[in-house]
C-alpha cells in the first residue's frame, strides 16, 4: 500500500470519529437543555400532610393528581385543602389530614366514627349525637380526645328524689342508689334509713326515698288524778251527798324516748317517772238516812213564816207505772200510805225539807222526778182516783225549813 492512501485512511477515520463526537456532544447538550426546561417548568407547591410540612414541584394539573403522585391516598373521610380538584397553582400549599377511626360508646352500644376532629365537642356533633349538661361524658367536652380515641357517654334521665319531707326531680345516670346518694350529697344521719337497696341499680321514673328518723328524749310533766272515796254519813238523807274534802290532782315527771319519722312520733316509750307531788283524795259523804215520819193529813190553816211562792201541782201514787215504790230520799212509799211527801226540783225546794202545800197540808220533799222542773211539785198520793181528783192546779207552798 502506497503512502497516499494509507494517509487517506487515517484522515477519514479520524473525520468519522470527530463526527461522532459532534453528534454525542449536541445529544447530550439537547438532553440536558430538555431537563433543565423540564424542571423548570414544575411548579414549586407546600404540602401539609398530618401537620409534617413538604416541599416540592410537580408538573400535576390538580391537587388529587398531586397526592396520587405522593403515594398519598385519600379517603371519603380525609380533609384536603383545597379540594381534590383545585387546579395546581405555583406557590400554593395543600393541606390533608388523614381521618382516624373514634369508637363512640352511648349506655353501652358502640358505634365507630371516622372524622378528622379532635375536640370531643366536636367530634360528637359531626356524629349527630347529642349531649346535655346532665349526661356524664368520659373526657371533657372541651379537650382532644385521648389517645385511646374512645368516648365513652351515660345518658341522664330523671327520677324522683324524697328526702324527708321534701320532694324533688333530679337527673342522674345509671348508678346504684347509694352513689345517687353521694352524688347528690345526701348525708344520713345515725338514725335515717333509705326504702330503696343501696347496691340497686337506679332506673328511670324511679322513686328513691330516704326517711329521716330522730330519736329524742321528751321530759313531760303530767297531773295525776286523785281518789275518791265515799263515806256514809247517817245525818245525810239518803240519796244525798256532801263532799267532805276537796281532791287535789298531783303531779308526776315523766321521761319518754320519742322516735319521729320525718317530724311526726311514730313511737313513744316511757323511761322512767317521778312523783314531784303527792294526790289529795277526795272524801264525799254519802247520805243514808231514811225519811220515815208521816205527817198529818189535815187541810191545816198556811203556817206563819217560812219561804211561800206558788206552784204547778200534779199528783202520783206508788203504783204508777215505771215507779219502783220507793222515793229518791229512799222513802219506801208503798209501806208507809199514811205520808204525805211531795216530788220537788231540789234546785228549788232540798230534798228533806218541810213544807206546807195550800190543799195538801204538812209534808216531806222526799222524791224527784223528770218532768219536774223549776216551780212544779208532784204530790203523793196513795190511790189513782185520789190522784186523778186532784188534777193539775196552782197552789200555794210555803218552804218550812
Amino acid at each position: 500500500m502506497s503512502n497516499n492512501s494509507m494517509k487517506s485512511q487515517f484522515l477519514g477515520s479520524l473525520r468519522s470519529k470527530e463526527t461522532r463526537t459532534k453528534i454525542l456532544s449536541f445529544v447530550l447538550f439537547a438532553a440536558v437543555i430538555s431537563f433543565v426546561l423540564f424542571q423548570g417548568t414544575k411548579s414549586p407547591v407546600v404540602i401539609m400532610a398530618n401537620g409534617e410540612e413538604q416541599k416540592v414541584t410537580t408538573h400535576a394539573e390538580t391537587v388529587g393528581e398531586l397526592l396520587q403522585a405522593r403515594d398519598i391516598n385519600v379517603s371519603e373521610y380525609d380533609k384536603v385543602t383545597p379540594s381534590v380538584d383545585t387546579k395546581i397553582v405555583s406557590g400554593m400549599t395543600i393541606e390533608w389530614e388523614q381521618a382516624r377511626e373514634v369508637i363512640v360508646s352511648v349506655d353501652g352500644e358502640e358505634s365507630s366514627v371516622w372524622t378528622t376532629e379532635k375536640v370531643v365537642k366536636n367530634i360528637l356533633e359531626e356524629a349527630n349525637i347529642e349531649v346535655t349538661e346532665h349526661d356524664k361524658v368520659s373526657q371533657s367536652l372541651n379537650t382532644e380526645v385521648e389517645a385511646d380515641n374512645k368516648i365513652d357517654i351515660q345518658k341522664a334521665f330523671q327520677l324522683t328524689l324524697v328526702d324527708g319531707l321534701e320532694k324533688r326531680q333530679v337527673w342522674s345516670t345509671s348508678t346504684t342508689v347509694a352513689n345517687f346518694l353521694k352524688q347528690q350529697e345526701i348525708q344520713l344521719g345515725e338514725f335515717d334509713r333509705v326504702e330503696n337497696k343501696l347496691e340497686d341499680v337506679i332506673a328511670p321514673e324511679e322513686k328513691i326515698v330516704v326517711v329521716r328518723v330522730e330519736k329524742v328524749t321528751d321530759v313531760v310533766e303530767e297531773s295525776v288524778d286523785f281518789a275518791v272515796e265515799k263515806k256514809n254519813d247517817s245525818s245525810l238523807l239518803k240519796g244525798k251527798e256532801k263532799v267532805v274534802t276537796e281532791g287535789v290532782a298531783g303531779k308526776v315527771e315523766r321521761t319518754y324516748t320519742v322516735v319521729k319519722e320525718n317530724g311526726k312520733v311514730v313511737d313513744k316509750s316511757l323511761k322512767s317517772e317521778k312523783v314531784t307531788k303527792e294526790p289529795t283524795t277526795k272524801v264525799v259523804a254519802v247520805g243514808t238516812k231514811v225519811v220515815t215520819a208521816s205527817v198529818s193529813r189535815s187541810n191545816a190553816a198556811a203556817p206563819a213564816g217560812g219561804k211561800e211562792f206558788y206552784v204547778t201541782a200534779t199528783a202520783y201514787t206508788p203504783y204508777c207505772n215505771g215507779c219502783s215504790g220507793i222515793s229518791a230520799a229512799g222513802v219506801n212509799l208503798r209501806s208507809n200510805p199514811d205520808l204525805k211527801l211531795i216530788a220537788v226540783d231540789p234546785s228549788i225546794i232540798p230534798l228533806g225539807t218541810k213544807v206546807w202545800v195550800e190543799g195538801y197540808g204538812y209534808a216531806i220533799a222526799g222524791d224527784t222526778g223528770g218532768a219536774i222542773k223549776g216551780n212544779k211539785i208532784d204530790i203523793l198520793m196513795q190511790t189513782k182516783q185520789q190522784a186523778y181528783s186532784w188534777g193539775r192546779k196552782k197552789v200555794r207552798i210555803k218552804v218550812l225549813d
